[in-house]
């Protein structure tokens, strides 16, 4: 298999190497793909969670009650972080 890495991602995982957590390429790359395996497995876990907050949100905005773009991407990324710091990934 032959994968190409954008130039941002190889910074990225030079980045982690360097920062002592990592010893190569191969170990990002794996613990990459294990978090991404667990953030799939959580939301199939959650799949019916997920979709009644879903519709949750669209009867709010339908009534006028949002949180504007930035609000909304704060909040996602806030709550990620506390997940995967939960999960420790």
């Amino acid at each position: 298999m032959t994968v190409t890495i954008r130039p941002e991602d190889e910074q990225l995982i030079a980045e982690a190497i360097q920062s002592g957590a990592y010893q190569n390429p191969d170990d990002v790359i794996g613990r990459a793909l294990q978090a991404l395996r667990l953030e799939e497995k959580w939301l199939a876990d959650h799949q019916k969670v997920v979709s009644d907050k879903i519709e949750r949100a669209f009867a709010q905005f339908e009534r006028g009650e949002f949180l504007t773009p930035e609000q909304s991407k704060a909040d996602m990324e806030k709550r990620k972080a506390n997940w995967m710091r939960d999960h420790q990934v």
